[in-house]
């Protein structure tokens, strides 16, 4: 079963590479004698075609209508649809090229509708307020399979949390001292979002006392010396001879001493995390408690042993925060800029408001170091979440998605065992996906944007809830069937509903749309439900998905979860992989100069070089391709191409009722060459099978 590629862009080296090897396959396949219909198909919707219309458009979108824009995203789409066919035919594939499947076909998308009100009708589908990946560029949510992680350089800060709880209930010794939490962040950004510090339970914990100046770092000399602390929504003064004492977990106090530019320190007391649950600090700027929780993600791998927890930024801090019964607070929008939310105590500075997060980063370093907050501050290259489509930075944001839970009916344990049952080429596949599956967050499948194929919800305009009643939403589906996803946007609620819908929480007639579409990968996961159908003479499961690496968290993965809930298993009884192409130096390609080198080989050479190359590289590693191994390459395609002429040349006339000559009249030689060739065949359809 074809996995979609995207309808944007020339094809490259890699994607040619991803094609030739599937239609081998295949071919090796009907060889053997066996059926091996190939169904080629384009992922259609998405946020890279929309960023497209939306250049082209520029100023002219906002005179448009959601049906108009849509219809650009269309054409676009089909122009390079039929610019790819073209390419892939020349390539050599065989398929049902003028049959293909296409995500934004009303079939197709009729397909994905019903499969998201299947989802929805079995339980597992559900509206919350969670932190997700977020592109501020893009202004949309972010699945898993959206995030690409690249080097990026962070401010990396420590930060002190006045304890405003009796210290003597962590530990006697550490009565009437002035005590402080101390949490080590690279994005300060989310500093004003803190609601809590996390300590682990076992952990051994540290009070130590260090003098001075040296209890805040150098770097804040002259703000302690000058004995004023600015604590939340006052100012205390305190003796600037007072000796701090910092909670710090034991094995990082000789790192956190470093960093913070202690000298000398003296433990007073040692205890466990376990005695830290219940303490109350104060935020550095704000006028709000941190509440001192419990966590096992808390590591002792770098930082201080204390974690930093704003539950609107993160996945781990939002679950934590869930259980101790923390706010979900979130004081930045859409488009990445700071506003006053509510949810929490303390207003946000003027300073901060308006400003995006990456600007607010300095502006919330420099309050930290007006009160006397920040220990110590240097920068960190890190690997950091990006968009996978504009490449910029990526945050995570606690908005209201709609997700699939992976914990509904045993999904995620099932989805395990259907792994298990697949054959993995390469076998490390099997526990690469399996470790993803295990550990992924619920699926977020909604996104902002008008490209797509909607979410089926109606809501009542009373009370709020959403419509559940499924005729309706089955007569949505077929009116999808019947005029693409387009009639959302074209239609009003009361006409996509029917006459005499009734709430069945409170009665209500008047109801409105969801605004948000489906993640694409729900789009390309549902290809199996669309394309292996009794009308197209293709069971389900596939007996193979062949596809890039990087689908055992895109493609793969979301194949997977839609097949385990919707058919009880996994769509495809094996997966192989193939690498990534590289230049003659081990170089990655870039999709455009890939493109080059396709358009250049079949222009000079023809698009059996280009099968040849495909067919002698190992595909399971990362294939290098340049002119030196194209040289090489056009001597031994000469070879072949001279030796089948001279082969065909002889045979021209072969007549096997009058010309072929049983084997026992056949020279030993003869009969010994021909043992060979069967030996051959044997061997070589092993192999075919084995993908080798």
């Amino acid at each position: 079963h074809d996995g979609p590629p995207y309808a944007n862009g020339e094809i490259h080296l890699g994607t040619a590479l991803n094609k030739v090897l599937k239609d081998v396959v295949n071919r090796a396949q009907q060889m053997l004698g066996k059926d091996a219909p190939y169904v080629p198909g384009w992922d259609c919707h998405g946020l890279p075609i929309e960023i497209k219309i939306d250049e082209q458009l520029g100023a002219k979108k906002a005179g448009l209508s959601a049906v108009q824009i849509r219809a650009a995203c269309r054409k676009y789409a089909q122009k390079y649809v039929d610019l790819q066919r073209r390419d892939f035919i020349r390539l050599g594939v065989l398929g049902r090229w003028q049959e293909p499947y296409l995500t934004m076909s009303a079939s197709y998308e009729a397909v994905i509708a019903q499969a998201f009100v299947d989802f929805l009708d079995q339980g597992y589908v559900y509206k919350g307020l969670k932190p997700v990946n977020w592109c501020i560029h893009d202004r949309t949510a972010l699945a898993e399979a959206e995030v690409e992680y690249e080097n990026h350089s962070s401010p990396s800060i420590w930060v002190r949390f006045a304890l405003s709880s009796d210290p003597a209930v962590i530990d006697p010794a550490l009565a009437g001292r002035r005590v402080w939490g101390l949490i080590w962040t690279t994005t300060p950004w989310t500093i004003p979002a803190n609601m809590a510090i996390a300590f682990h339970p076992k952990f051994s914990y540290v009070a130590v006392e260090v003098e001075g100046a040296q209890a805040a770092g150098r770097g804040l000399q002259q703000s302690i010396n000058s004995g004023v602390v600015a604590a939340p929504g006052e100012s205390v003064v305190r003796d600037s001879h007072q000796r701090d004492v910092y909670l710090v977990a034991k094995d990082l106090l000789s790192a956190t001493a470093e960093a913070c530019d202690w000298d000398h320190q003296r433990p007073l007391a040692e205890f466990s995390g376990e005695r830290l649950r219940g303490t109350v600090f104060r935020h550095p700027f704000l006028g709000r408690n941190s509440l001192g929780i419990l966590g096992d993600h808390v590591t002792l791998e770098q930082g201080t042993g204390a974690v930093h927890t704003a539950p609107g930024h993160g996945q781990e801090d939002y679950i934590i925060g869930q259980a101790n019964g923390i706010a979900t607070y979130c004081p930045v929008d859409a488009s990445g800029r700071f506003f006053q939310a509510s949810g929490a105590d303390g207003l946000l500075p003027d300073v901060l408001l308006g400003k995006t997060v990456w600007d607010g980063n300095p502006v919330v370093i420099d309050l930290l170091k007006s009160s006397g907050a920040l220990l110590a501050s240097r920068k960190i290259d890190h690997s950091y979440p990006h968009c996978w489509r504009c490449h910029n930075a990526t945050i995570f944001r606690a908005t209201e998605q709609w997700f699939i839970s992976m914990e509904h009916d045993g999904f995620r344990g099932r989805a395990l065992e259907a792994i298990r049952g697949v054959k993995w080429n390469p076998a490390w596949g099997e526990e690469r996906i399996s470790n993803m599956i295990a550990t992924r967050p619920d699926w977020c499948i909604s996104r902002q944007r008008a490209w797509g194929v909607p979410i089926l919800v109606f809501y009542c305009n009373h009370c709020q809830e959403p419509l559940t009643d499924r005729k309706i939403l089955d007569r949505a589906v077929a009116l999808i069937r019947q005029h693409t996803a387009d009639i959302w946007y074209s239609k009003s609620a009361e006409e996509l509903i029917g006459e005499g819908a009734k709430c069945s929480h409170c009665g209500g007639s008047a109801f409105r749309k969801e605004n948000d579409i489906l993640d694409v990968w729900f789009d390309s996961g549902s290809s199996h439900l669309a394309v292996l159908t009794e009308g197209n003479s293709l069971p389900w499961p596939a007996d193979m998905y062949l596809e890039g690496g990087d689908q055992y968290r895109g493609w793969f993965h979301s194949s997977l979860l839609v097949g385990v809930a919707l058919k009880g298993g996994s769509p495809y009884r094996a997966s192989a992989t193939n690498g990534w192409t590289l230049d003659g130096e081990g170089h990655a390609l870039s999709k455009s100069k890939g493109a080059e080198e396709v358009e250049g080989i079949i222009k000079k050479y023809g698009a059996e070089l280009l099968r040849l190359w495909t067919a002698s590289v190992d595909f399971t590693e990362d294939v290098r391709f340049s002119e030196t191994i194209v040289e090489r390459l056009v001597e031994a395609y000469r070879k072949l191409r001279n030796t089948l002429r001279y082969a065909l040349g002889n045979l021209h006339d072969f007549d096997p009722s009058r010309d072929a000559v049983p084997s026992e009249r056949m020279l030993d030689i003869d009969r010994w060459i021909l043992s060979r060739t069967e030996d051959l065949i044997r061997r070589s359809r092993a192999f075919y099978d084995e993908l080798e």
